[in-house]
């Protein structure tokens, strides 16, 4: 049995990280801020991903980005998939060779899958992460692209299948009706979840507590939490909730902490 995982999503604009709440941003802090209430140095202990995503509606400062995402992952020794704006190959390249394990892709499923092709031919399928943004309108499960703001003409269902025949690695599937509520996530996004979609499954999109963990990942069609709340798992909120989820004997990984640690520092 494939071991279930819990993953932290930090959205980044212009230095600041974010809250989102139906994919309308508020400033929450910048580095430092995050480093004083998170400390991803331990924080890390509690998940068993990091997924940093650039939000900027504006024109993006590459550079900026890239020396954060150091940053972050020299704190850090759990993977990091990052994505945010991925057009062309050599962004994707230059997020790999700055710390990043996975690029998450969303418009380039629609604008280039031969820049999709070059980058798992170059890093393995393992490292590319399709990002899908789901709202319902009239009772429909429709898809969004480019930060929220176009949607295609294709059922999710249609788009899942799609992305099946492309050399993904993982799917992140983010309820916008759900994004920042803190309500739990939409069940009902599984169900739209293709019949032996064999891509493994990241759920986002609305977790507030531990319980919202609890309650999807008994499904065996989805492989991984996402939460990017960054107020309600402050502190130890993120720790109490994995051991949570231990008691509740879930299988999930179990951090020998001073192995990681001292391996880390060898690095």
């Amino acid at each position: 049995m494939l071991k279930k995982r819990v993953i932290f999503t930090l959205l980044y604009d212009k230095g600041h990280f974010m809250l989102s709440r139906n994919f309308s941003l508020q400033k929450v802090g910048n580095m430092q801020w995050l480093k004083k209430n998170y400390n991803f140095s331990h924080i890390s202990f509690s998940i068993d991903e990091l997924i940093i995503l650039d939000v900027t509606r504006e024109d993006r400062n590459e550079e900026i980005f890239l020396e954060h995402l150091r940053l972050l992952n020299d704190e850090s020794f759990v993977p990091i998939a990052v994505g945010g704006g991925i057009r062309e190959v050599d962004q994707a390249r230059k997020l790999l060779h700055s710390g990043a394990d996975k690029a998450v892709i969303n418009t380039l499923l629609i604008e280039d899958v031969g820049a999709i092709l070059e980058i798992a031919e170059e890093f393995g399928q393992q490292c590319l992460v399709a990002s899908v943004d789901v709202k319902i309108i009239n009772g429909d499960f429709t898809v969004w692209t480019h930060n929220g703001k176009v949607m295609q003409n294709i059922s999710l269902n249609k788009w899942l299948e799609n992305i099946a025949t492309l050399p993904i690695g993982e799917v992140y599937l983010n309820s916008i009706d759900r994004d920042g509520t803190g309500h739990g996530y939409l069940i009902e996004l599984i169900e739209q979840i293709p019949d032996l979609f064999s891509i493994p499954v990241i759920l986002a999109g609305g977790a507030g507590k531990y319980s919202h963990f609890l309650e999807v990942l008994q499904d065996e069609r989805v492989d991984a939490v996402a939460t990017a709340n960054l107020l309600n798992f402050v502190g130890d909120g993120l720790k109490k909730s994995r051991q949570e989820l231990l008691n509740a004997e879930f299988n999930l990984p179990v951090w020998d902490v001073n192995l990681a640690t001292d391996l880390k520092n060898c690095l």
